[in-house]
């Protein structure tokens, strides 16, 4: 069988009201219990990020669903054009955050989308690394002929599940158990981490007639879930052993008192091994496709925290695969962590810069802290 080659045609952002700064953000998501967080500035001062989007009002009110987000993204991407958008034949749509367990998020966006038709659409769970695996379903959808035509997106809306209301039956716990009646810090940790937001890419198994296109070369993924723990985890607690114990066998009351429901981060899991575990296997991709790191001409790190841009940076190093630091490109900064979907805000912002050249390299670095996965990506300009 003869396989096509695939590209990215075009690609679109969609982010939700103005943004919101540091100085913001309690204003939207609250205090717990009458008390200023005492993580939030030490957390913000790691993570480097000044600027976030959340699609509520300071009064807690939803501006938009996720999966209305996801919708909208793609529609600016087809140019809101009915014609272009009955011309799609796969969507496929990915998010950390969906808003309901069943139906699938990606059948929630197609809801949005009834000038689709009726397209095949596909949802891959996960976390940071599911916006990578929509890409991956497209593009091999493309590369073996099925389709002509897709597109992959990703999204969050995770900003309701920071919000202070949501803890504060936890806090009121506490104070009747004579305990501390402060939010432990994996889960206040989080609060200030996260950001909402959509992106969209066309794939096509052609390049742009005019302007350019980005060939996807490779997409690989790898996994540590076999060796480690879970270490970012929602609707479950995590027990002394390291397995979780799910929503489903709490008591009712037990999920609201103890924020069961809200999302956690074993940040000392985090630290020892969110750098060290996935870029040994990118020097094993690099190397298995003969790529040397000096042929990269851009790198896009998805990171949650600029805390670990330098850490990220030394290991590479040490691994033989130095990029240069003026070779990276991220927007962290300005967008914030929206989680499966940053990869796809950095690259369209680098699509849409001028800055690239036909003939560049473009690495896609995607490492995801839940389980430990980690999927990578070579795209060449043309």
């Amino acid at each position: 069988m003869s396989l096509t080659d695939v590209y990215i045609t075009r690609t679109a952002a969609y982010f939700p009201n103005d943004p919101v700064s540091n100085d913001e953000m309690e204003e939207y998501l609250g205090v717990i219990n009458e008390q200023a967080s005492k993580s939030r500035r030490i957390v913000l001062r790691n993570n480097g990020i000044k600027n976030r989007f959340y699609a509520l009002t300071k009064e807690g009110k939803a501006t938009h669903t996720n999966a209305q987000m996801a919708s909208l993204a793609i529609r600016k991407l087809m140019n809101e054009n009915a014609g272009e958008l009955a011309s799609l034949e796969l969507i496929s749509c990915a998010t950390s955050s969906p808003e309901q367990l069943m139906p699938s998020h990606a059948v929630m966006v197609h809801g949005w989308l009834p000038e689709t038709g009726n397209v095949e659409v596909v949802s891959p769970s996960g976390v940071c690394c599911a916006g990578m695996h929509a890409m991956k379903y497209a593009y091999m959808s493309i590369k073996l002929g099925q389709v002509e035509k897709a597109v992959s997106s990703a999204s969050e809306r995770l900003s309701p599940s920071l919000r202070a209301d949501k803890f504060e039956l936890e806090v009121q716990k506490l104070s009747e158990l004579q305990e501390n009646p402060y939010v432990s810090f994996d889960k206040d940790f989080l609060r200030w981490m996260l950001s909402d937001g959509a992106g969209a890419f066309l794939l096509e198994n052609k390049p742009n007639a005019h302007g350019i296109s980005l060939r996807i070369d490779w997409i690989e993924g790898y996994s540590f879930a076999n060796e480690m723990d879970p270490c970012m985890y929602m609707g479950a607690e995590k027990l002394a052993d390291g397995t979780l114990k799910s929503y489903l066998d709490y008591e009712p009351q037990q999920v609201i008192e103890q924020s069961i429901m809200s999302i956690k981060q074993d940040v000392k899991l985090l630290g020892a091994n969110i750098v060290t575990l996935g870029f040994k296997k990118l020097k094993l991709s690099l190397d298995k496709k003969g790529i040397d790191a000096s042929e990269i001409d851009y790198f896009l790190p998805h990171m949650s925290s600029y805390f670990f841009e330098d850490k990220m940076y030394d290991e590479m190093k040490s691994l033989g695969m130095e990029i240069p630091k003026e070779k990276w490109f991220t927007n962290l900064g300005t967008k914030g962590n929206v989680g499966a979907a940053s990869i796809y805000l950095m690259l369209d912002e680098l699509f849409n810069s001028g800055k690239l050249q036909k003939g560049q390299k473009v690495l896609l670095g995607v490492p995801e802290s839940s389980r430990f996965s980690y999927v990578f990506s070579l795209l060449t300009v043309c």
